[in-house]
């Protein structure tokens, strides 16, 4: 079915109208951060891949002026504007940004020869644009040096847009990240990155049309960028606070912050600049403990902690700080502020949740009641734009007693399609609900009449006016939602309502990822696809021998799951695979066909039939899944 947006409803154009009174409008200081040091901007700012797809194209959010309309939350209509100011930015003397050219920022560090690029964005075209743009303006300096914050794609996607493996290999270019970087970076966008990938799509609106009353921007950023992911690995590795690199004369100071905004982290002081990289620990946005694509939770004590770390390092000897979001914020004593009030953000959101939590309260409960102190409510780079009070202490309730809230009543529910029959059934049937939601939608009761609909919607998927009710609520809690994301899902969920299953536009696990797992890991994506029922009746044995690696090892499908192992083995397997490392890995995309085997340089001895069979019980993901109907 297809049916068009409608327009804001009266409760939703008085929310709106409420917080411009409430919240501090007049206060202009990011608008004028984030424009500070413009050099130049990139016009057209659209970028396109080789086959001519258009990849990246912040034009499409020059709607951005003026007043919020209705159908956008005012806080959230001007988080959009700040974020989508693109161009090539001086943070200090020595120090550029490239901003709006991805879902994150690229920063250059001019060295003595050359430039050292901190986290080069998502995609190869997107930060290839970026590198161009800079040296457009600051002349053609060899990149002599690439650094990873962390391990989330947006800060290492496009490292083969500003360099190759071969100047890595050569030692020209120097790859620093912290510690574990490499196996977070892959593992996240392999193991449940189908499912990820399938809800960042929702998450980040990529696919959504944009404009009043589709997609403003993520709130981190604009939405991610659809081109080529690539991975180099690191040649230098940060493991401890304190540790003190010098790259191209770039002195640099390191602190460890694993376990924060991801699991591989790390943030930078140049102490010859006074400039501090935040990385993603400290931006101007409640961040996620629980980003909505799908994560494990993070540790808000860890983060608070951390920001009080670089505090105590850094915060006497620091005139600016950035991060690989948003815009800088310049000046001693408001960086220190500023680190503060996110540091207690997060602090107070982890102490407060188990106070609750342990007078008996449950995540929902919490979510709903705990106010934030009035100083970081009226900040504006404590609200939640890309994180949400909401959403995080429910994180934090999961973190610490996972998803049972103690409820008896809630420990063996039916799964929603069971449940909505049951629902519908004893609420009088489809009709009747969808008529006492429409008094709710009238009402402005849209919470209500979201959960009531989707019941309808997953007892029978094709009941026209529940489908076009709900996608008319979810519409109307997108238009009023302050979170970016919040408002993608909502807009992304009425979108699949009224015209069926739209696409996953950007696709993480890429070759270059897949390449870098180890055979190790590459076994464990194997296992996770093996369609277990279908495999109850099946004994495989397969050894794997990897010349280059000089590992042998036996892998088992038995009981419906694969294992492996190293150690000597006194049978002989049902077949064996004679490989390097990269041709192992090359079989994900080749397949276990004698021609994927052939194409992949990897010879079989044994029982070709067992290698069929095995492969026959593969069951990829699908990129598409439905994601509010059954």
């Amino acid at each position: 079915m297809t049916s068009p947006s409608k327009a804001v409803q009266p409760p939703i154009a008085r929310q709106q109208a409420a917080l411009r009174e409430r919240l501090p409008f007049a206060d202009r200081q990011d608008f004028e951060d984030a424009t500070r040091g413009l050099i130049a901007r990139r016009a057209p700012n659209a970028v396109r891949g080789e086959d001519g797809r258009t990849v990246w194209d912040n034009d499409t959010y020059a709607f951005l002026r003026g007043e919020a309309p209705e159908t956008v939350n005012p806080s959230l209509w001007r988080q959009a504007q700040l974020v989508a100011e693109q161009g090539l930015f001086e943070v200090v003397d020595g120090v550029y940004q490239v901003r709006g050219l991805d879902l994150s920022n690229v920063t250059f560090v001019e060295g003595d020869r050359g430039v050292l690029v901190i986290d080069p964005l998502i995609s190869t075209e997107t930060a290839a644009a970026a590198l161009e743009l800079y040296r457009e303006h600051r002349g053609p300096r060899p990149v002599t040096g690439v650094l990873y914050t962390h391990s989330h794609v947006d800060h290492f996607g496009g490292v083969k847009g500003v360099t190759t493996q071969e100047d890595v290999d050569a030692g020209r270019v120097t790859v620093i990240a912290p510690e574990g970087f490499t196996e977070h970076a892959v593992a996240e966008n392999v193991y449940a990155g189908t499912a990820m990938g399938r809800r960042a799509a929702y998450m980040y609106g990529a696919a959504l049309a944009r404009g009043p009353r589709g997609a403003v921007g993520a709130g981190l950023g604009q939405t991610t960028s659809t081109g080529t992911v690539t991975l180099i690995p690191p040649t230098l590795t940060v493991t401890e606070t304190g540790q003190t690199e010098t790259v191209d004369g770039i002195r640099m100071v390191f602190q460890m912050a694993p376990d924060t905004e991801a699991p591989a982290e790390l943030l930078i002081h140049f102490p010859d600049l006074r400039a501090l990289c935040t990385a993603e620990d400290a931006t101007h946005t409640l961040h996620n403990l629980l980003t909505l694509r799908g994560a494990v939770v993070r540790d808000p004590h860890l983060w608070s902690h951390a920001l009080t770390e670089a505090i105590d390092l850094f915060g006497e000897v620091t005139d600016v700080a950035f991060a690989s979001h948003h815009w800088p914020t310049w000046g001693r004593e408001r960086v220190v502020a500023f680190l503060k009030q996110q540091r207690d953000l997060y602090g107070y959101l982890h102490d407060q949740s188990l106070r609750l939590i342990n007078k008996g309260w449950t995540g929902a409960e919490i979510a709903e009641h705990l106010p934030l102190p009035p100083a970081l409510e009226n900040a504006w780079h404590a609200r939640g734009y890309y994180g949400s009070v909401s959403h995080n202490l429910k994180a934090i309730y999961q973190r610490y007693l996972g998803w049972f809230d103690g409820n008896p009543a809630h420990l063996w529910q039916h799964p929603p399609a069971e449940a909505g029959r049951r629902y519908v059934e004893f609420m009088g049937g489809a009709d009747t609900v969808v008529d006492k939601a429409r008094g709710s939608f009238e009402e402005g009761d849209y919470r209500w009449a979201a959960e009531v609909l989707s019941h309808v919607v997953f007892a029978d998927p094709g009941h026209g006016a529940a489908r076009e009710l709900l996608a008319d609520t979810l519409e109307q809690l997108g238009y009023g939602a302050e979170n970016g994301t919040w408002r993608n899902f909502y807009l992304s969920g009425s979108t699949e309502l009224r015209q069926g299953r739209f696409g996953t536009p950007t696709v993480t696990a890429s070759p270059d990822i897949i390449a870098h797992l180890s055979p190790a890991m590459l076994f464990d994506a194997l296992a996770v696809q093996i369609d277990g029922p279908r495999a109850f009746g099946e004994h495989i044995t397969i050894d794997v021998h990897l010349t280059d690696a000089g590992a042998h090892y036996r892998l088992t499908l038995e009981n419906g799951v694969l294992t492996y192992t190293r150690a000597a083995q006194k049978t002989p397997a049902d077949v064996a695979l004679t490989a390097t490392v990269p041709g192992l890995s090359a079989l994900t995309t080749t397949g276990l066909t004698p021609q994927g085997l052939q194409q992949a340089g990897v010879v079989a001895d044994g029982d070709l039939g067992a290698l069929e069979r095995f492969s026959a019980l593969l069951d990829p993901g699908d990129r598409d899944f439905p994601m509010v109907t059954p």
